[in-house]
């Protein structure tokens, strides 16, 4: 039977971190958004490759942005799905952010999920992520923050599925595609001067103060 286990689980060393270094995110809808899944038995749940899609957004984190998911199953109905939940911290309120945040809202992205640990995980993968709460922040005291919160639930078949990622740039995500000729995703990456990077004060009035 398919639901039956095909394979055993060792105890493995501790060396596994938390937390999320970026999000990437595709328009539901996107014309070549095709995927592919792994060949490889043991691995199938895999995504070999995404096409090539026009454009994936890249939002870079740090800090308390985290990918939890449930387990729903029942034996009354004789089914099981996956809730994911992706929690997103993105400091600092700009025009350009208010802009994008607004129409994240409207849609519902395929999101892929690079956490700590150079995983990638695809969620949404069928039906997308909507965002389903969230807030814009001043804050109150001076260590508050000022920035978004985000929260997009997504309900699919399976967990959030690994990416069989072989290599990534500033511009593109480069899919192993099952060992055959690679499949390269677009990254369309943030820009620092709408943010002041770390060190760079060149749009804070007073020279940094």
């Amino acid at each position: 039977m398919s639901c039956d286990l095909s394979q055993g689980r060792q105890r493995p060393c501790k060396d596994s971190v938390g937390g999320l270094k970026a999000v990437y995110f595709i328009n539901y809808g996107e014309t070549d958004y095709s995927v592919v899944m792994n060949t490889t038995s043991g691995t199938e749940d895999n995504i070999a490759s995404i096409g090539a899609v026009g454009s994936v957004y890249r939002y870079d984190l740090k800090g308390n942005s985290n990918l939890e998911q449930t387990i729903v199953s029942s034996t009354d109905t004789g089914g099981t799905f996956f809730e994911q939940v992706l929690t997103l911290v993105l400091p600092k309120l700009t025009a350009k952010d208010h802009k994008q945040i607004k129409l994240l809202s409207f849609g519902r992205p395929h999101v892929i999920i690079k956490d700590n640990n150079d995983n990638y995980f695809l969620a949404g993968l069928e039906h997308g992520m909507d965002v389903t709460g969230g807030t814009v922040s001043s804050g109150s005291a001076m260590g508050d923050l000022s920035g978004y919160t985000l929260t997009l639930t997504g309900t699919e078949r399976t967990p959030a599925n690994f990416c069989d990622i072989d290599s990534e740039t500033d511009t593109s995500l480069v899919f192993n595609n099952n060992g055959g000729s690679t499949v390269t995703a677009t990254v369309v990456p943030g820009v620092a001067t709408d943010v002041d990077v770390d060190d760079n004060q060149a749009g804070i009035p007073g020279g940094g103060n």
